[in-house]
């Protein structure tokens, strides 16, 4: 895959949360590039933060593989759903999205009782939702915005795998840390506190659950191009996004589908409470 596009990224803003239709360049969800061999056939996934980004690429790869997905988003995102959906359908596997904000026990409760409904249990759980705006100075920063990150970020996810716990015995929870909980930026300050703390998460659930034989592990990348990008950074931060990394570019959301389609599979059978840096070259660790 050549993906030299993404060393060239012009400047370009959107407001929040952003649309996939309009990135320039158009991002690689593995619509057409994706090889798949079967990895994820007759298991059942829920992946929040679905619609678009990482969310999108983790949704059609495991379609691709075999598996039915239910995807999770803001009832701001429709749009993006509604073209993931089609995605993941498309594949032959059966589609479905739940809008809603996932920011209380209550919403993480209703979302696992829907996705088991609807596809009569969950094997794979992806905690990929993920809140963030920029600010330069600590003194910017708002206090609910603050609030909102971290209940986005880090309660839902521990929520949701809660919520669920006994449908994933002898299955996987795979989270969405980043490359910020180990190189934090200081204009992602609160977004980055909560991605370490994702990190812990992932270690200490995989503690608690596998006595049940469920797998938890987390995925830190890096710089990827997705909505997020231009709908929360300045234009300054947006142009040439991802060229400070080692490979001199940005990634797809392909690239880091990869990592959660091998720590979903039996592949990874043996795989658990471990953080799989997909960064481009910047050091997690």
């Amino acid at each position: 895959m050549a993906y030299d596009e993404l060393s060239r990224i012009p400047k370009q803003q959107q407001e929040w949360p952003g649309r996939t239709s309009e990135l320039d360049p158009q991002p690689d969800h593995g619509e057409t590039s994706w090889v798949a061999r079967g990895r994820l056939e007759g298991k059942r996934a829920l992946i929040t933060g679905g619609d678009s980004g990482i969310g999108r690429a983790v949704a059609v790869t495991f379609a691709k593989e075999g598996a039915d997905v239910v995807i999770a988003h803001l009832p701001e995102e429709e749009e993006d759903a509604r073209a993931t959906l089609e995605l993941v359908r498309a594949e032959g596997r059966r589609g479905e999205s739940v809008p809603g904000d996932l920011r209380t026990a209550q919403a993480n409760r209703d979302l696992a009782a829907k996705a088991v409904e609807l596809l009569g249990g969950v094997d794979v759980l992806v905690c990929n939702a993920a809140y963030q705006m920029t600010h330069q100075e600590l003194g910017e920063f708002p206090d609910d915005q603050i609030t909102r990150t971290f209940e986005t970020n880090i309660m839902g996810p521990l929520w949701l795998t809660k919520a669920l716990e006994d449908e994933l015995r002898g299955g996987s929870v795979i989270i969405t840390s980043s490359v910020q909980a180990y190189s934090p930026s200081d204009h992602l300050l609160d977004y980055a506190a909560t991605k370490a703390g994702l990190s812990n998460l992932a270690v200490n659930l995989a503690a608690e659950m596998g006595g049940q034989g469920t797998r938890v592990n987390a995925v830190a990348p890096g710089p990827i191009w997705t909505p997020l990008i231009p709908a929360t950074m300045p234009l300054e931060k947006v142009e040439g996004f991802g060229a400070d990394t080692p490979l001199g570019r940005a990634g797809q959301p392909v690239e880091v589908a990869a990592a959660f389609v091998f720590l979903a599979s039996d592949e990874a059978s043996y795989v658990s409470g471990t953080i799989l840096g997909v960064t481009g070259g910047k050091p997690v660790f």
